[in-house]
Formats: C-alpha cells, sequence, structure tokens
C-alpha cells in the first residue's frame, strides 16, 4: 500500500535519542525539503554518520500540498492534528501515518517558513506543568535545543493563546494542535524552526544548519556541541485579536515582531473601532487576508526565558 510519505531511518550503533525531522508539513514551505535533501546526500556518502541514537527525516511531509506548491492540501494540517478511525481529507490520512511516527521518537525538529519578509525565529512549548492543557516534563531539553539551533528570536505561549481564543470562538483548544503539540502529547519535546521567508534563498542554509547543530546537541553525531546563541530575544504571545469583519483593516502595514507602545492603534474594525495595544509588546503574525472569525494578529510581550 503506498503511503503518504517517504520516510528515511538511520540508526547508531550506540544507544541515544531518537530524532525526527520534517520538511514540508505545508506544502509551500520548501526549506527544510532542501536541507533535508543535502543530509541525506551526506549520509550516502559516508560524510555524515550517525553514531547514537537513531535519525529519521521525512523532506516531504504533505505530499499533495507540495506538488500543488500550496500549504495545504484540504486543510491545515498542522492543526488538530490527531489519529482519526474516520479519515476525511489528506491532511487526515497523513495524520493518520505521522502520528505513530512521532510517538515512536523522543525529540522532533519541524522545519518551517513564513510567507512575509523577517528574520528566522523558533517556537517553542510552555514550562514543565501538569496542567490539563499541555503537561510538560522536557522543557530544560526543549530550551537547550532551541538555544542552540543558530537563531536569535524564540516565541512561546501558542497553544494556551490560541486555546484561549478558540474558546471565545465556542471551538476547540485541540485544533491549535500541530506537530510540537502532539509530540509534547506523547512523551517527547520539539521545537518548530520557522527558517525565514518561502522564498529566501538563506532559509535552506538556516535549516541545514539546524539539523547539524540538533545532531550535535543531542550527540548522534562525533560532532562538538553547538554553542548557545546568546541574548535570544523571547516574546510570548498573551492575546490573539480575531477578524470579526470583512471591513477590519490594519492601520498601516505591520511587519510581524514589529513593536508597539501600550495604546497605540493597530487596527481599525469595520465601524470604525481602534483596536489598540493593551501594553508595551509586539505585533505577530498579522494576517491581511484572515477570514472572518479567524486569527487576524497575536499580541506579545518579551519574557525572560531563554
Amino acid at each position: 500500500m503506498a503511503t503518504m510519505f517517504d520516510i528515511h531511518t538511520f540508526h547508531g550503533p550506540q544507544s541515544g535519542p531518537r530524532l525526527l525531522v520534517l520538511g514540508a508539513v505545508h506544502g509551500n514551505e520548501t526549506c527544510g525539503t532542501v536541507a533535508i535533501g543535502r543530509v541525506l546526500d551526506e549520509l550516502a556518502k559516508g560524510e555524515l554518520r550517525v553514531v547514537r541514537g537513531s535519525l529519521t527525516l521525512i523532506p516531504v511531509t504533505n505530499r499533495l500540498a507540495y506538488e500543488r506548491g500550496a500549504r495545504a492540501g484540504d486543510r491545515n494540517l498542522n492543526r488538530n492534528l490527531a489519529p482519526t478511525a474516520t479519515p476525511q481529507d489528506n491532511e487526515d490520512r497523513i495524520a493518520n501515518e505521522l502520528c505513530p511516527v512521532l510517538a515512536q521518537h523522543d525529540v522532533l525538529l519541524d522545519l518551517h517558513s513564513f510567507h512575509s519578509p523577517g528574520e528566522p525565529f523558533v517556537m517553542v512549548g510552555p514550562y514543565d506543568n501538569k496542567g490539563s492543557l499541555e503537561p510538560f516534563s522536557h522543557a530544560a531539553e526543549e530550551e537547550a535545543l532551541a538555544a542552540c539551533l543558530g537563531v536569535t528570536r524564540a516565541v512561546d505561549g501558542w497553544l494556551d493563546t490560541y486555546a484561549r481564543g478558540a474558546s471565545r470562538r465556542g471551538g476547540s483548544a485541540r485544533y491549535g494542535m500541530g506537530t510540537t503539540e502532539y509530540m509534547r502529547s506523547v512523551g517527547g519535546y520539539g521545537v518548530t524552526l520557522e527558517c525565514g521567508q518561502h522564498e529566501d534563498p538563506r532559509a535552506p542554509g538556516v535549516a541545514y544548519g539546524a539539523i547539524h547543530r540538533a545532531l550535535a546537541q543531542l550527540q548522534l553525531i562525533d560532532a562538538p556541541a553547538p554553542q548557545r546563541v546568546p541574548d535570544i530575544q523571547t516574546l510570548r504571545l498573551v492575546e490573539v485579536v480575531d477578524r470579526a469583519d470583512p471591513g477590519d483593516r490594519f492601520a498601516r502595514e505591520w511587519k510581524s515582531f514589529e513593536p508597539v507602545r501600550a495604546g497605540e492603534t493597530i487596527g481599525l474594525r469595520a465601524n470604525g473601532e481602534a483596536v489598540t495595544a493593551p501594553a508595551d509588546g509586539f505585533v505577530v503574525f498579522p494576517n491581511t487576508k484572515a477570514e472572518r472569525g479567524a486569527e487576524w494578529f497575536y499580541f506579545a510581550q518579551q519574557v525572560e526565558r531563554l
């Protein structure tokens, strides 16, 4: 039976962590695919050798979306990721194969890119906790991985903030579950690395370097441990603002992670009401094409973490 994606696994002779690297979870985000191709070539030539644990590489996770050059096949694979007994679409069928693979690994590096210009950043999960939303016990390991990938900005607070927005819309927090959230739910840990803008020629190099840094950090290869990036700026998502009407518009063209002052107007509702910053912070993921009732932008504040 045909599988939804090609999978390549390399085992070392010594025990160690099991690392999974994903490319093209979104089909138009190809930097990870290119980087994984380079690593596969190095492994085939013997230029790179796994000596501990295992490395699993999936160059194209969402083949249908990749072939279309689109973000999704039928829906966003990186939302509501879970196995289902009654798959309804392309992404459901991928999830039924991908989720067991995630559960067989200890660590995930998920390689993405974004649509607007900007610098690479890494998304990390919560602190250790025993809560009901996203219980977790590997925050220190996840932070150490994030800090060694070569980027200077980290973002946390995704699922908490998404869940509050989903509750307000009458939806489920589960829709906010993607690859890393699922990985944490089955006992592992992982990060999403946003390597740059989709067409940025530097993005595949960012992804490639991150794979090598992760291999060294986890000691899957014989290489010096990578240095932590000093003074990583960590932003915490604290609020999501939805677009209530197609007439809602931004006060100006915002770039993601652009700073705002308390009270500054970020956008205007269709009725002319101003949407203002609740405090000093940052506009994150502004979406001028957001549908009615969907996320329009996130608001973040700087925190001391990494």
